[in-house]
Parts: C-alpha cells; structure tokens; sequence
C-alpha cells in the first residue's frame, strides 16, 4: 500500500508540474524518442533532426521547444509541445516507447566524455583522475544511473524488434557519412530527403557551429548554465579520442566489462587483437 501511495504522490507531483516528466511523461502514439547512454552523440543528433524538421536554425535556447528532453520539462509543459513530438530520453528499454531512434557509440569514446561531463557538472572532484573515475563510470555510480552501458544497450537491441518502428545509428558512422545516415532519418519519419534539406541540417548542426552557440548561450541553456563554464559540453566530437585519452588499464577494463557487446556492435577490441591473455587483462584490471 505504501508503494501505491508514493507511485500515486510521484505521478500527481509530475502532472502538477512540480517536477520534471522524466519515465512519468504522458505518451501520445505518435511520439518518437531519441534514446541513447549519455554521452553518445544525443545532443548532435538531436541538432541534427530539429533542423532537418524545422524550419528555423535550431539553438541551445529553443531546442527544448522542438526536441525536448524528458528531464527538463514537467509533463504538462511536454503535452503542449506540437505533435506528433520527437522527445530527447536516455532510459534502459522502455515498453512505451513504441517509436525509437537509438544511438550507440563505442564506450571507450563513451567513457572520456562522460568523465569530461561529469568534471564539469561537479559530480566528480577537480582532482578526480581517469583510473579513478572508471570504476565508477562501468558500475554506473555517476549522475544518471540508467544501468551499465552495456546493459543499456542491449536492452534496446534484444528487445527493438518488438517496437513499432526502429532505427539504429552508430555514433561513427554518423561521422563518417553525415549526409547518408541523416537520410535513413529523414526516411525514419516520412521526410523527402532532398540534398538542400540534409545538408541545410548538416551544416546547420556542425561541431563548429555548437561551440559557437554554446559560447554565446551556455549561461543560459537551461541544461547547462548551473555547470563549470571552463569546461565545454561540446568537445571535441569526434570518434577514436579515447585512444589518446585512456590509459591502457582503462581501456582493458571496459573491454572485459562490455567486450563481447562491443564486438557485436562493430568496435575492434585492442585487447583481443592483440591477443591478451584472460590471466593478463585481469592483472590490467586490478593495477
């Protein structure tokens, strides 16, 4: 009876728009979710649709109009956002979500960023190092607590043929091929794919353009401007940064965590190729 009444009290607090919607958000069957672990190119992506269906140039101050995420806004505030809405969450598998966009990223990139997010977010001490921050990023102990990034994405993965509709985009191969994997997109929501219209987005969502934005309006964002201002949210977005920035310990200990999942996904692990024993790696991930 207890857990009913607190259910009930939570549900009540988010339709009185006391808190933020987060898993409580009303749902419209045409919604579509942008679902990603944190720190696997959401944010981007997210730039990247709102200027792909909208016809004014997206910024950090009105992205939350267009795609808002489910932790910023209360409920009653998302149900007045136009539908059919496309909502930004960073939840495990989730049955209502009927329509998903889903973004995986190699975790060892993964891992950096979120280390760099969490310094700026003051979730870890300025002195905190990598080493000590890694443990604490693979047993999911920091800031959003949305399960290890391994169970978070296969979560999705076992379960996406269950959905209504779903599209799966690699981080990397975003990089690589901007335009084309846009167009998956745009065909995803009935979009005509026109060059002019991709690379309107593009162009519209680089890298060069969020630092610029985030400059002038990172005070502000209401998702960032209580943070660390010496620390930017966008960095160097890019793949294969954690090849400079993880320490090999690191990297072996999130390849024995997520090894196999990795390799399902397509990333190369440096501990397989180059032929660590078990006895080995284990010795790495207790230094």
């Amino acid at each position: 009876m207890r857990r009913i009444l607190g259910t009930l009290k939570q549900v009540t607090r988010v339709l009185l728009g006391q808190i933020t919607a987060g898993r409580n958000a009303s749902l419209y069957p045409d919604d579509v979710f942008l679902v990603s672990y944190p720190k696997s190119g959401n944010t981007w992506v997210r730039f990247l649709i709102a200027n792909l269906i909208s016809e004014e140039p997206i910024t950090f101050l009105n992205i939350e109009q267009c795609i808002p995420s489910v932790y910023i806004l209360p409920d009653r505030e998302l149900r007045r956002v136009r539908r059919p809405r496309v909502l930004k969450s960073h939840e495990c598998f989730m049955p209502r979500y009927r329509k998903v966009i889903y973004i995986v990223r190699d975790p060892r990139d993964v891992a950096v960023s979120y280390y760099h997010y969490n310094l700026k977010k003051r979730l870890l001490p300025p002195d905190c190092s990598i080493e000590q921050y890694a443990p604490l990023f693979i047993a999911d102990e920091l800031d959003m607590r949305c399960g290890p990034w391994g169970d978070h994405v296969m979560s999705w993965m076992n379960m996406r043929e269950s959905r209504d509709k779903f599209l799966l985009l690699r981080y990397e191969d975003m990089q690589a091929n901007t335009v084309a994997e846009l167009r998956r997109v745009a065909e995803f929501f009935g979009i005509d794919p026109t060059p002019e219209r991709l690379n309107r987005a593009v162009q519209f969502s680089s890298a060069d353009r969020l630092r610029e934005l985030e400059k002038k309006e990172s005070k502000d964002w209401v998702f960032t401007k209580g943070m660390r201002q010496d620390i930017p949210f966008i960095r160097a977005a890019k793949s294969g940064g954690w090849q400079s920035a993880l320490p090999p310990q690191v990297v072996a200990q999130i390849e024995t965590a997520w090894g196999d999942t990795m390799e399902r996904l397509g990333y190369e692990l440096v501990t397989r190729a180059k032929g660590l024993s078990s006895r080995a790696k284990e010795a790495v991930f207790d230094s």
